[in-house]
């Protein structure tokens, strides 16, 4: 797959703007979502201000204050017009990961329950949750489409080949991880919130 994501400033400025509201919108200053995410006051700050380009691990340890799922905030990220049922594959939010390189594709239309979102995850990629990011899901499942996937929820690692469905227990901390240092795997994640 093609990297089609926008411009890095473009989608960083909005992720930014949308990170600042969610806190305002909260009451909260840097330092009590620092306290609540776990993530350092100056790194707030520099996502804040789009000066630093936050991975997935980062996010998710930031959304989950928020009471919002990773997708959920990039969703709002993007202000995708709501009012349908279809995402046309033109109109699906597509984000990449710096630290990763992992691609993500929101699949379902905004606002949708469950959520679904495609990832293409690079060869010998990992991408690590904390627990915290699945506290405000009901449920989640992983379905592999292409190549392989090693998952660890928490003790347990799961490996996953093409075809394969792994429902999540309760929340524990996670890694992604792509075992094959020559091929990416591509795969849906599905969500079901609270």
């Amino acid at each position: 797959m093609q990297d089609e994501a926008e411009a890095p400033d473009a989608a960083a400025a909005r992720l930014a703007a949308r990170l600042r509201a969610e806190r305002e919108a909260r009451g909260w200053t840097i330092a009590e979502l620092a306290e609540r995410s776990g993530v350092s006051r100056a790194m707030i700050s520099k996502v804040e201000r789009a000066e630093a380009s936050p991975t997935a691990a980062l996010l998710g340890r930031l959304s989950g204050p928020f009471g919002l799922t990773l997708s959920a905030l990039l969703a709002r990220a993007e202000a995708a017009p709501g009012g349908g049922v279809v995402a046309r594959r033109a109109d699906q939010a597509l984000w990449r990961d710096p630290g990763s390189g992992y691609l993500r594709r929101m699949v379902s239309p905004p606002g949708a329950e469950p959520e679904v979102v495609r990832v293409e995850l690079p060869p010998a990629a990992r991408v690590p949750y904390p627990a915290a990011s699945y506290a405000l899901l009901r449920g989640q499942c992983i379905w592999l489409l292409e190549g392989a996937l090693r998952f660890h929820e928490g003790a347990v690692t799961h490996d996953l080949a093409p075809g394969d469905c792994l429902a999540l227990g309760p929340p524990a901390d996670c890694l992604y991880e792509n075992p094959s240092a020559t091929q990416a795997c591509h795969y849906l994640v599905v969500v079901a919130r609270r």
